[in-house]
């Protein structure tokens, strides 16, 4: 078991109590997969780290133990062609809530977060807290930025690179185009200037991969 697989298992017996084995050896199994280069166990422990330190910096929560549930379920399924991650994560996350006999609401609340890491729109202080730990790595340093670039790049390696540029200028381009990309004042803080100079120069550099002149 590597590292960031034993932050997995301490979270989910935080979560889950003793027991329930079977599961999350299957969730590891799903971050193990081959074509994963970026969303493994080593994105959803760092997931998992910003969500405690974001509660510990005292930002609003409802359900700490459902937070942490939907950032260990919310790339449980990652198809880079399909569709459909969040929703089919969102499943399995509700049959891990529903197998440790959580409420009628808190499964709801579970799915309706890992939904979330769809838009990465928040709605509420829930939502806050996972989205801009999933997003942290927007503001990380320049070299964890650029090692974070080419673990997506390796998982998009089946879209061809004038594809590839068009698209992900859009993405960058929708971000930066928001005012402001944290929902929490912790990550607006500690994050939000690093993050638009991280998405900048990524931009610049595609735009100058799609100049033939430059």
């Amino acid at each position: 078991m590597t590292a960031p697989e034993v932050e997995l298992r301490a979270a989910w017996h935080q979560v889950a109590g003793d027991g329930h084995e079977q599961q999350l050896q299957a969730l590891l199994a799903r971050h193990r997969e081959p074509h994963r280069r970026y969303h493994t166990a080593t994105h959803v422990m760092w997931v998992l780290r910003h969500v405690s330190a974001l509660l510990a910096q005292g930002e609003a929560c409802t359900d700490p133990a459902a937070v942490r549930l939907a950032a260990l379920y919310h790339d449980a399924v990652y198809a880079p062609a399909a569709p459909d991650n969040e929703a089919r994560s969102a499943a399995l996350a509700v049959q891990a809530a529903t197998a440790l006999g959580w409420s009628q609401a808190r499964l709801q609340l579970v799915e309706r977060l890992v939904l979330a890491t769809a838009a990465h729109e928040p709605s509420d202080a829930d939502e806050a807290l996972l989205l801009d730990a999933d997003l942290a790595i927007l503001g990380a340093e320049p070299s964890d930025y650029t090692a974070y670039l080419h673990g997506i790049r390796g998982e998009y390696a089946h879209v061809p690179d004038g594809a590839w540029r068009a698209g992900r200028s859009a993405v960058l381009r929708g971000f930066l185009a928001r005012p402001a990309l944290f929902a929490t004042g912790t990550m607006r803080r500690e994050r939000e200037a690093r993050a638009r100079a991280n998405i900048a120069t990524e931009l610049a550099a595609l735009a100058a991969l799609s100049d033939p002149s430059s």
